[in-house]
């Protein structure tokens, strides 16, 4: 018969064995966590590597995505730079900001540009501040132009027995007006703001595509091109897809080869700065739950646009 002193022996052993498994799984968690930063979170931006960054849907030259290409521009380990291009375009002051902070970036480390399903208008003007453009056969880009839209509801107002009375500084202030028809003065003025932006445009694919500015003039009459027909035309260096890419970045004299691609993200998309928000993404992407954490938000857009569908 086992003693009661036994017991408290067989007892103590029973605890320390379970106080080794804790420790151990407690070990084990923390590895995996560690394993988990390392592959998705902050530590993987310490080796050397290429950086891929997402320009997708509207083009608003938001602080967050400047902010991240000028942290890609003072990270040591990031050698190259992956632009994959996913959009109709924008803002034509904020694709305009975008292609000035690529620049930038592009003076100090290769850049080039990766089209997806879409790059057109302001998705263009993204993919020319690169150095090399690849895209796809079937890649919708190029709408080379500049739109100016606003409502006009007079008509529907008479319907309603509403006047709208106005006091103002001068003949253009606050023109177009949406509670009455553009006169000939403001469609004059309005459309030499857009010929002023198109103008830019025009003069930015010339310098960066090395074409004549008459040919970029007959190519910018608004029309989309398939990613072949912008090869043919000179508005896309190459076709195929990423892996194009890298062997464009690695064929460059002095460029490390077999560099792994590490995406960057502006801070805030999907989480909060720091460790253990970016751990958090990490789990989230595991399980896939990432999306959640993604905003649904529309931005507002006003001003000029270079857009391929002002109604997306």
């Amino acid at each position: 018969m086992t003693s009661e002193a036994e017991l408290i022996v067989d007892r103590r052993r029973l605890r320390r064995k379970l106080s080794a498994w804790r420790v151990a799984a407690i070990v084990l968690a923390a590895a995996a966590l560690l394993a988990l930063a390392w592959s998705t979170g902050p530590f993987q931006h310490l080796e050397s590597h290429i950086a891929r960054v997402r320009v997708d849907g509207l083009i608003t030259g938001d602080g967050a995505t400047i902010d991240l290409l000028k942290d890609l521009r003072a990270a040591k380990a990031v050698k190259g730079v992956i632009v994959r291009i996913d959009s109709p375009g924008g803002t034509t002051a904020g694709s305009e900001a975008i292609y000035e902070e690529l620049r930038k970036l592009a003076g100090e480390k290769p850049v080039v540009a990766v089209m997806d399903t879409v790059a057109a208008s302001g998705g263009y003007i993204t993919a020319i501040a690169a150095d090399h453009i690849v895209a796809r056969g079937n890649t919708i880009t190029g709408s080379i132009g500049v739109i100016f839209t606003f409502p006009e509801i007079s008509r529907l107002l008479d319907t309603l027995g509403i006047r709208m009375e106005e006091i103002k500084s001068g003949e253009f202030k606050a023109e177009p007006s949406p509670y009455k028809p553009a006169s000939e003065n403001v469609r004059a003025v309005s459309n030499a703001l857009v010929q002023d932006g198109f103008n830019w445009f025009v003069d930015l694919v010339a310098e960066r595509r090395k074409l004549a500015r008459a040919e970029v003039v007959r190519l910018a009459d608004g029309r989309v091109y398939t990613g072949r027909q912008a090869v043919a035309a000179k508005l896309v260096d190459e076709l195929g897809g990423e892996e194009r890419a890298i062997s464009w970045l690695e064929a460059r004299e002095g460029f490390p080869a077999g560099l792994k691609v590490n995406d960057w993200a502006p801070a805030g998309e999907g989480e909060l700065a720091g460790l253990g928000f970016a751990l958090g993404r990490g789990l989230a992407k595991a399980f896939g739950l990432e999306s959640l954490g993604a905003s649904n938000a529309i931005p507002k857009l006003d001003g000029l646009l270079v857009l391929w569908h002002p109604d997306l």
